[in-house]
């Protein structure tokens, strides 16, 4: 998971994001102080209706610094030539602002919002989506739960990358990134230091009964949106073979917290380790995704079967095991 907000907010695919700067490109812009707000929910209105200029000075003046007037219509007219419909997809908090995603009717294109309390757009990105139909309909034999206990919010998870960044990656298509959000945010004073994250040091638990076959208890946790470990990108992790040929892999576990090792076998809600912020992670949260094969890079990642037939997206609330 990557969750840092300023490369969030830099996102230029086909779209555009931009996070907080002066603004020096004046000529550019027109003058809007009279102009009514788009509320965030209007906002695929006012891109049908082609009223890209007044999204425009709705803006932040960081936005604009990156991408002047005339790229931004250039770029917006031309993805949503068209786009006759968009449905509301999620939408969640994010870090004091608020985040809406919406796909068009055929399910190709999507957009995200990002607005600050006074609507502000702070960010915005459109994006091209693609399907992967064989495997989105191939579901994991066995049943599971997510690896964690209690009420967490889905910061990645579908089957598009519009919330799910992983799904681009074929080892790691169907994985989920938890956090732990309250009042809005996944943390509490220093940003900087593991332990102000709600989900540091909580419970990682088997997701199904299984025999664990890899793990890694050694390596460093990172400093939270200062630096990543993108050379051992699981960080501390267990894998979990199942019957039916299926792994688990619960990954960026804290340093040491394990309490399983290598041959160990392994209870559907028995704690492995506790949340952490080791490997590609920019904050601590759980990664669990399920595939064919203990080696991640030989992998194929399967959609999870979880239990009350429940599918989760990035923005949903989703519960794990209670372990009372």
């Amino acid at each position: 998971m990557y969750v840092k907000l300023s490369i969030l907010l830099l996102l230029i695919v086909i779209g555009l994001i931009a996070c907080s700067g002066k603004n020096n490109k004046e000529d550019d812009k027109s003058d809007s102080s009279n102009e009514a707000t788009i509320p965030p929910k209007d906002l695929p209105d006012a891109f049908l209706a082609g009223d890209f200029e007044k999204i425009y000075n709705q803006t932040s003046e960081g936005f604009q610094s990156q991408l002047t007037l005339k790229e931004f219509v250039q770029t917006t007219e031309a993805f949503h030539k068209d786009i006759r419909n968009y449905s509301l997809v999620s939408t969640m908090p994010l870090q004091g602002m608020s985040e809406y995603l919406w796909r068009n009717t055929k399910g190709n294109k999507g957009l995200r919002g990002i607005f600050a309390e006074d609507h502000t757009i702070e960010g915005l990105q459109v994006m091209p989506l693609t399907s992967n139909k064989d495997t989105d309909n191939q579901y994991t034999e066995n049943t599971y739960q997510l690896p964690m206990e209690g009420e967490w919010l889905v910061f990645w998870g579908g089957t598009n990358e519009l919330v799910n960044y992983h799904y681009a990656t074929v080892s790691q298509r169907y994985a989920y990134d938890l956090v732990i959000q309250q009042e809005g945010t996944t943390f509490k004073g220093d940003p900087t230091k593991n332990k102000n994250y709600h989900a540091f040091g909580k419970k990682a638990v088997a997701p199904f009964d299984g025999v664990i076959v890899s793990s890694e208890n050694t390596i460093p946790d990172n400093t939270p949106t200062i630096d990543t470990n993108t050379e051992q990108p699981l960080g501390n992790h267990v894998v979990i073979e199942h019957e039916n040929n299926e792994y688990s892999f619960i990954a960026h576990l804290q340093e040491g917290s394990l309490m399983v090792q290598e041959g160990d076998e392994v209870f559907s809600g028995e704690v492995v380790g506790l949340v952490g912020n080791s490997g590609n992670s920019s904050e601590p949260h759980i990664h669990y995704h399920v595939a064919d094969n203990e080696e991640l890079q030989e992998a194929t990642s399967i959609r999870i079967r979880l239990t009350q037939d429940r599918e989760p997206i990035r923005g949903d609330m989703t519960e794990g095991f209670n372990l009372e």
